[in-house]
């Protein structure tokens, strides 16, 4: 079976990057769950380094990163965090982290951390379950309630936000997620929250629009079409997080 562009691009950057990530590179997101979508969907990876990266390792890795994009455009969606072997038991500590082009300092989310361990691929080095510990009990789902309530609930009070595709597709699909992993403790892939839809009452023209900018090639969407849409959308996410969180603070307690 010939290469795939993604393929070209994992084996160009592992083997540049071999000499700064010694211990391992896993990928993980829609690419290690089966859901990847070239063109569409990101390039997730994490690289575990032996010790911290310094100026000149940070100089390294900027110039591989922009030079593979300037030579492979299916790298501009790479995305990879930097994890210190020693700090991987620190769930809140901040990695350095390739993304928008540039390097940057974040905290690996519980989401992020759990994906390698349910179905994460080993691109180098050690798999996953070696070196990378288990999230403590409730770490994960105590995320996913804070960045609905903090994030994606005060973004539903922001009308002009869902006029723009990339919040109708998340907002949608970030709620189904979350309600699968608060219910049934696992993760979900994005194409298994668009089933999941349904089910929860999403308007079913909101659903077919995003799968068909998912998985086809969708038409324009017209400026009275992309209002309706964003009221409905916005209607509908921020209903479900007032829906979720108070089932989640059960009988007595505020959400």
């Amino acid at each position: 079976m010939a290469a795939t562009e993604t393929d070209l691009v994992l084996r160009r950057f592992v083997s540049a990057a071999r000499s700064v990530v010694p211990v391992a590179v896993w990928a993980h997101g829609s690419l290690a769950m089966g859901d990847f979508r070239p063109g569409r969907s990101d390039l997730d990876l994490i690289a575990v380094v032996e010790e911290p990266l310094d100026r000149e390792h940070g100089e390294r890795l900027t110039d591989l990163h922009r030079r593979l994009t300037e030579e492979e455009p299916a790298a501009a969606e790479l995305h990879c965090s930097y994890m210190v072997e020693a700090a991987l038991s620190e769930a809140g500590a901040a990695h350095v982290t390739w993304a928008h082009g540039m390097l940057l300092e974040r905290p690996v989310t519980p989401v992020t951390r759990r994906e390698p361990l349910d179905g994460g691929l080993t691109l180098h080095g050690l798999p996953p379950a070696e070196p990378l510990p288990p999230l403590a009990l409730g770490r994960l789902e105590e995320f996913i309630r804070r960045d609905l309530a903090e994030f994606w609930f005060p973004a539903t009070a922001r009308p002009w936000l869902w006029l723009r595709d990339v919040w109708v597709d998340l907002g949608l699909l970030v709620l189904a997620r979350a309600t699968v992993t608060l219910r049934d403790g696992r993760l979900i892939t994005k194409g298994e929250a668009l089933a999941e839809l349904p089910a929860l009452g999403a308007p079913a023209d909101v659903v077919r629009d995003i799968r068909e900018r998912r998985y086809a090639d969708p038409g324009p969407t017209g400026p009275l079409r992309r209002v309706r849409r964003a009221v409905r959308a916005r209607a509908f996410v921020r209903r479900g997080i007032e829906r979720t969180l108070a089932a989640e603070a059960g009988p007595g307690r505020s959400p």
